[in-house]
């Protein structure tokens, strides 16, 4: 009887946990629907942002902007974008993954390392590790960040590379790219680079700007990173929600499955019990005869 009363104690419980993962499951999905339009939509953005400061770069000299001068590497900024809770399969031990192994390849070089935690996730870990200076921490991000969320990170990171705190800064962040398919990813931020083109298309040789193409350029330049920074949200947050979204479904499938397991056992041992209290009768009335 303890046996029976305890399997289902376990079935109970067990239900309850399906019930939560199910729900969760359903808000990761609408969730994720939401974050996936906007990565998509930013991407295009970033595109175009990148064609921009390539033509512009073409006709100026970007190597004495101050956000494009390379420096010997001697210390490097790491910012790192997790989530702020857990339940989402292996989308912060990825990135978390991944920073530990750029940390050990920086300290066999001889390489300083700081951080700006994106996320809770990250601002624990990096806490435990020796030797790394955590520089800030930011864990309000909302599903949906604006310009002016992104701007005081951005303002952040500018300042320590422009008062030459740090050589480099990397970006740490998951890409979204399909449902089933998000991948930690290690993104040079600073110094500013662009991609070098051959296409003569749009060339803005005969364009005026004002009031001097060096302002311009600093502007775009800001806005380059803000966007690369933007997007690189966009994408975390979405592959946060897709792989949440998949870890609930194994979840509430594994529930599924181990209240099967569960209500066999308990069937087993109802009739276990049963054909015992028919085996006792049988022999008392054979013992009366």
């Amino acid at each position: 009887m303890a046996n029976t009363i305890t399997l289902k104690r376990r079935i109970g419980s067990v239900k309850n946990t399906k019930q939560i993962t199910k729900a969760m499951e359903l808000v990761a999905a609408s969730k994720m629907r939401r974050a996936q339009d906007h990565a998509r939509s930013g991407r295009t953005y970033r595109e175009h942002a990148h064609s921009l400061l390539t033509r512009l770069s073409a006709i100026t000299e970007v190597g004495e902007h101050p956000l494009f001068v390379k420096r010997e590497v001697k210390k490097r900024l790491y910012v790192v974008i997790t989530s702020n809770r857990g339940l989402a399969g292996a989308y912060n031990a990825n990135i978390l993954r991944l920073l530990t192994k750029s940390v050990a390849d920086d300290r066999k070089v001889g390489i300083t390392t700081s951080t700006i935690a994106i996320g809770k996730k990250a601002a624990q870990f990096t806490r435990r590790i020796e030797g790394v200076e955590m520089v800030a921490v930011y864990d309000d991000f909302e599903d949906q960040p604006t310009a002016n969320d992104v701007r005081p990170l951005l303002n952040t990171i500018t300042e320590l590379y422009r008062e030459k705190k740090v050589d480099d800064v990397q970006l740490l962040y998951t890409d979204f790219q399909s449902n089933i398919l998000q991948v930690a990813k290690r993104l040079s931020l600073l110094p500013a680079r662009f991609e070098e083109t051959d296409e003569e298309e749009n060339s803005l040789d005969a364009t005026t700007f004002e009031p001097s193409i060096d302002v311009v350029l600093d502007k775009v330049t800001e806005r380059l990173l803000e966007v690369q920074l933007w997007q690189a949200l966009l994408e975390s947050i979405a592959s946060e929600h897709s792989m949440r979204m998949l870890a609930m479904k194994n979840a509430t499938d594994n529930a599924s499955g181990l209240i099967d397991d569960l209500t066999l056992a308990l069937n087993t041992a109802r009739q276990a019990a049963i054909t015992q209290e028919l085996a006792e009768i049988t022999g008392g009335a054979e013992a009366i005869k």
